[in-house]
């Protein structure tokens, strides 16, 4: 896919991963909407910014409504405070899944037709390594991942016949905001040689779309995915340094 002259949506712009999908996008060519839920935390010069909730089905289809040239859709929002499942907050576990799955599901839902009346294009959906293993002190956000995992390889399956690209991002640790007030928060050393650099790990995820790969992992990822054969594996911070 050539993204020099390509129409792309981004969700969750306000910050982190989002914003650098939006901001690298604009540099290599392309038309960019920049969404989330508070548009007006959205700063990316030059794009066009939009409000989208992932989890409001009015919100998706008012998104798909507004930006009818969308050849590329990016789904990077997501909501990351589940915590465990025994004894963890069940309205924030369903909020977990409700973005990583059903919200990713809508908004491929929405946009599909989209995609298909402007020649298939493609979709990223950002997952995780923790798809591949479980995190303590998170497994809800662990399973939503890997619940988006299987997501991706039906859709792939699914929209194959519309010549819509689907891959898959799959990153291990990102030093982002989020995951640095995390680390404060719970007491935690973060492996600092294991970090992606946000910028990088864009600029490998749209190298990637452009080349076509259905996959893009980082180091974490592929030794998580390649655990996959044996038994089911923790992630574990002190191993990852």
């Amino acid at each position: 896919m050539n993204l020099n002259g390509a129409t792309a949506l981004v969700t969750g712009t306000n910050r982190g991963l989002g914003h650098h999908f939006a901001v690298e996008l604009l540099k290599r060519g392309a038309k960019v909407y920049a969404t989330a839920r508070r548009p007006e935390l959205v700063d990316v010069p030059g794009a066009e910014v939009l409000r989208v909730d992932i989890t409001d089905q009015e919100s998706v289809a008012a998104a798909a409504e507004a930006a009818p040239d969308v050849d590329l859709l990016i789904n990077n929002a997501a909501f990351t405070g589940g915590g465990n499942f025994i004894g963890g907050d069940l309205d924030s576990i369903r909020a977990v899944m409700d973005s990583s799955y059903y919200g990713t599901l809508a908004m491929i839902r929405a946009f599909a037709p989209v995609l298909a009346r402007n020649g298939g294009g493609a979709i990223l959906n950002v997952l995780s390594a923790v798809a591949w293993m479980t995190v303590d002190g998170n497994t809800s956000y662990a399973a939503a991942k890997s619940a988006q995992w299987g997501l991706t390889n039906g859709v792939r399956v699914e929209l194959a016949g519309q010549n819509t690209l689907v891959c898959a991002l799959v990153p291990g640790l990102i030093d982002t905001e989020t995951l640095r007030d995390y680390a404060r928060g719970s007491g935690i050393v973060l492996p600092e040689r294991r970090l992606n650099d946000p910028a990088d790990l864009v600029r490998r995820a749209l190298d990637g779309i452009a080349a076509g790969e259905i996959e893009i992992l980082d180091e974490s990822a592929v030794e998580a995915k390649a655990r996959l054969a044996g038994p089911p594996a923790q992630f574990d911070l002190s191993a990852a340094r």
